[in-house]
């Protein structure tokens, strides 16, 4: 997002909106890696237990935005 794109939505539709746009696309990178984390975790606490976990991510779309 450029900042010219900013201002105009600042403008346009408001400061509330426009900051949690900012929120929402900062943050994107974050939940990506704790979904990436947790994803490693499952596959570690599986493995110690001797429990066979499906990580087929082939079909889960929790990472995708909107």
């Amino acid at each position: 997002m450029e900042v010219n794109q900013l201002i105009n939505l600042i403008v346009d539709n408001g400061f509330p909106v426009a900051v949690a746009a900012y929120l929402l696309i900062r943050l994107e990178k974050q939940i990506i890696g704790l979904s990436t984390s947790i994803n490693k975790l499952n596959t570690i606490i599986s493995t110690k237990l001797g429990v066979v976990i499906d990580n087929d991510t082939s079909s889960d779309d929790s990472h995708k935005v909107a």
